[in-house]
């Protein structure tokens, strides 16, 4: 029988009227979570923005939701080229899902954006376990967080900067930290953010010494578990699709919802 639900042409996915629909209580919480503490929320052209100085990971300044007619979406593509610079980033990022122009591809390729990244919208379905080995982050684990974080990225980041919006985020009660301890560091860390009843998933790392052992899944859950006490009626993330990240993520309770195609286009010539 077929699920009314799924998309009747790839059954993992959802419909595509409920995957538009999710996708924007996700982008909106997206949104939300880049403007942390000082960023803005708006509109460029018929694109959804954020924009955030002090925030270094690429979250903190993306747009997502571009539709309108051919015209539209090219004009605005390239007024975010402008956009990003002025806040002084080096490149411009869109994050198109169910939310954006099916024909987004074609009108990127036309004005020098290029698909950089295909992920999954992902969320959360399963039970919510807690572990005794997983415990609320504190400001002293700041300096292990960002540690972690910047190997687990490969980028290159201001450490005195990470360290300040990490700090930024731990004090704002919509985010949600977790850790777990490996003798007198950090094992491995969760991050999420959570508003309006939606909830985000946004990092998992675990130290490399210490993968294979459990640790993912508890701090999933841990950090799955502080979205929902703090309110969250739905919690969702983005995975590489494909692969470990994937397989990772639907053993931790999430099912597939939708595909998410990143695009970037470089700005270093507008940069000031």
């Amino acid at each position: 029988m077929v699920d009314p639900l799924r998309d009747p042409d790839d059954p993992e996915l959802l419909d595509p009227y409920r995957a538009r629909e999710l996708a924007g209580l996700v982008e909106a919480a997206r949104l939300a979570s880049g403007a942390v503490r000082y960023g803005k929320v708006g509109r460029v052209g018929v694109a959804q923005v954020v924009v955030n100085r002090d925030d270094p990971l690429p979250g903190g300044n993306h747009a997502c939701a571009v539709y309108g007619s051919s015209a539209e979406v090219a004009g605005t593509l390239m007024r975010l080229e402008r956009t990003f610079a002025d806040v002084g980033r080096a490149e411009a990022v869109l994050y198109a899902s169910p939310t954006t122009v099916a024909e987004i591809e074609g009108i990127a390729d036309d004005t020098g954006w290029h698909a950089v990244e295909e992920s999954l919208a992902v969320v959360h379905r399963g039970a919510v376990t807690r572990s005794p080995s997983v415990r609320p982050a504190r400001d002293v684990d700041l300096l292990d967080i960002a540690a972690l974080l910047v190997d687990d990225l490969g980028v290159d980041v201001d450490g005195p900067r990470l360290l300040r919006h990490l700090g930024q985020r731990l004090d704002d009660p919509r985010c949600a930290f977790v850790v777990t301890d490996d003798g007198d560091r950090l094992g491995g860390f969760a991050s999420g953010f959570g508003e309006r009843g939606v909830g985000l998933v946004e990092h998992v790392v675990v130290r490399p010494a210490r993968r294979r052992r459990g640790l993912g899944g508890a701090l999933v859950g841990g950090v799955v578990a502080a979205l929902r006490d703090a309110g969250a009626v739905l919690v969702a993330s983005h995975v590489a699709e494909g692969g470990a990240g994937e397989r990772f993520a639907e053993a931790c309770g999430f099912e597939v919802c939708y595909p998410v195609t990143a695009y970037a286009r470089r700005v270093d010539e507008l940069l000031d």
